[in-house]
C-alpha cells in the first residue's frame, strides 16, 4: 500500500485545505485521496474542487451529491449553503469550460473505492454516502456488527467530522487519545477509521484533521490554519449563514 494522505470533509474551506496540503508535503506521501464532501458550508467550493480533482481519487460525499441534486435532511443553513454552492459551480466566474469540468468531476465520483482489503467511503460500508457512524453507536451492537460484517479489513470514512477508530469489540478510540501511530497490520482485526475533517472539525479542536496511512499503521495529524480568513469570507457572503464560520473557531 503506498503511503497515503487521506483527507475528508473539506467543505469549501480553502484556507484549511491549503494548510493541510502543506503539511502533507512534509510527510513523504506517495498520494492523496479524499473521502468526500469537498463542497458545502464553505466559501471556496470551486478552488477546493480544482485541488481535489488532482488527487489519486475522491469518493462521493452527501454534500457533493446535493450540489448536483436537491438536498435531503439538511438544516436551513446547510440547505442555503448548498444552493449557493451550486450557483457558484454553475457560474464558475463566467468560465463555461471550468463550470463543465467541475460539475462533471462531481457527476463521476464513485460511492466507494476498494483496494485489496481496504475500503474507502464517505459515510459507512452500508450507506457509503449518507450513513453516519458516531462514537455513541458503539452502544448499538446490532448496527456495529452489521457494519463490521461488510468490511474486508479496514474501512476509512468521514462524514461525522469526529476523528477516531472503531474497533470490532465495540470501542471508539478518539484520535486525541492516540499518542503514536496506531497499528493496523493484524488481518484478523477489522477497523473503521474516521479520518476527521479538514475544513470543519467537530470534536472541539479547530485544527484541520487528516490521516497518513502506510499500510501497517495510521497516524492522525492536526494542522492549524487561518480560521479568520474563512470566517471573513463567509461573513462577506450574504447567502452564507455567519454561524457556518463562527463554529470553526471552536471546532464545533
Amino acid at each position: 500500500m503506498p503511503r497515503t494522505a487521506i483527507l475528508s470533509d473539506i467543505h469549501g474551506n480553502l484556507a484549511a485545505l491549503e494548510a493541510v496540503l502543506k503539511d502533507v508535503e512534509s510527510q513523504n506521501c506517495d498520494r492523496i485521496v479524499c473521502l468526500g464532501d469537498v463542497v458545502g458550508y464553505g466559501p471556496n467550493p470551486c478552488e477546493c474542487l480544482d485541488k481535489v480533482s488532482k488527487f489519486e481519487f475522491c469518493v462521493l460525499g452527501n454534500h457533493d451529491s446535493s450540489a448536483l441534486f436537491d438536498p435531503e435532511g439538511f438544516n436551513a443553513a446547510a440547505e442555503q449553503a448548498i444552493f449557493w454552492t451550486r450557483d457558484r459551480l454553475e457560474e464558475s466566474d463566467g468560465d463555461p469550460e471550468a463550470a463543465r469540468r467541475r460539475m462533471e468531476f462531481l457527476c463521476f465520483l464513485p460511492r466507494t473505492v476498494r483496494e485489496g482489503n481496504v475500503l474507502f467511503v464517505h459515510g459507512s460500508p452500508r450507506g457509503p454516502t449518507n450513513e453516519y457512524v458516531f462514537p455513541e453507536d458503539t452502544q448499538n451492537s446490532k448496527k456495529m456488527e452489521k457494519l463490521f460484517s461488510m468490511i474486508p479489513h479496514l474501512c476509512f470514512q468521514g462524514h461525522t467530522h469526529v476523528p477516531g477508530i472503531f474497533t470490532q469489540d465495540l470501542q471508539f478510540i478518539a484520535s486525541s487519545a492516540l499518542m503514536s501511530p496506531y497499528g493496523t497490520d493484524n488481518p484478523s482485526r477489522r477497523l473503521m477509521i474516521n479520518v476527521g475533517s479538514v475544513g470543519q472539525p467537530r470534536d472541539g479542536d479547530p485544527r484541520g484533521c487528516y490521516v497518513v496511512f502506510d499500510g501497517v499503521s495510521v497516524e492522525f495529524r492536526r494542522v492549524e490554519y487561518d480560521v479568520e480568513r474563512t470566517v471573513g469570507l463567509i461573513e462577506a457572503e450574504p447567502d452564507l449563514d455567519n454561524f457556518l464560520g463562527y463554529r470553526l473557531r471552536d471546532g464545533r
